[in-house]
């Protein structure tokens, strides 16, 4: 009989009921009563299918780093208010379609903290990409040549939080312009977006480089925004010292 009960959930792929049940029959296990049992099987399937989806959303947003807040280091040189990325931690921002400005120069852990937050992201549920930002606009000029343009940046557009990592390394060409200006359209007033990036916004409107464009874009983005602006010496220099 128990036999036949597991293989129905393997069928049924109640895969967290399935462990649960398995490992009720061991002979030294916790003995349950009947309503205890079920309440067992039906929270390590729901506790299964969370943890699931967690990893599915954090394995498809494709982070650089694979970081958590907890491990964000809060020296006062770095000029990161531990509150603030606590409370963001919280994804608020995300249900109020709010943006974040991450900014700082080269190592200082912009992109260690973009993951972090996306991270903590996915772990509430949300869906998540994480792109560097020329790397996606290198992607969408190879979509427009071979149809798919509208799949990726519909794909996009459904997203809950878009992390676009290292924006400014290079001035926008006319097709970089219009892909930003489609994607911050798609999502202003609906979607959260988060840009880390080693030039201050002041520069923004340089690297943009079409005035009308620039204001569009910027207006869209950073009037929605909280900013972070870490400073201090580099991480990675810091990390090789001691190694």
């Amino acid at each position: 009989m128990n036999t036949e009960i597991l293989n129905q959930m393997k069928l049924l792929r109640l895969h967290g009921m399935h462990r649960a049940f398995t490992q009720s029959l061991e002979p030294d296990s916790q003995k349950y009563t009947p309503d205890e049992l079920i309440e067992f099987l039906i929270q390590s399937e729901s506790d299964d299918r969370h943890n699931r989806r967690i990893d599915r959303l954090t394995s498809n947003a494709k982070f650089r780093y694979t970081a958590s807040i907890e491990d964000i280091q809060y020296d006062q040189t770095r000029n990161i208010d531990k509150n603030m990325i606590y409370r963001l931690a919280e994804c608020q921002f995300i249900k109020d379609a709010k943006n974040i400005i991450i900014t700082g120069s080269t190592g200082v852990g912009k992109s260690y903290l973009a993951s972090a937050i996306g991270y903590q992201a996915c772990s509430l549920g949300h869906k998540v990409m994480y792109y560097n930002t020329y790397k996606l606009f290198t992607k969408l000029k190879m979509s427009k040549a071979d149809g798919t343009y509208l799949k990726e940046v519909n794909k996009i557009a459904k997203q809950d939080l878009l992390i676009l990592d290292d924006f400014g390394l290079k001035t926008l060409d006319n097709n970089d312009r219009q892909y930003l200006m489609e994607i911050i359209e798609d999502r202003h007033g609906k979607k959260s977006t988060m840009i880390a990036s080693q030039l201050p916004i002041d520069n923004w409107h340089e690297i943009i480089a079409e005035n009308t464009i620039a204001d569009a874009i910027l207006d869209r983005i950073v009037h929605h925004a909280f900013r972070l602006n870490l400073q201090g010496d580099s991480m990675r220099k810091k990390r090789r010292k001691k190694s």
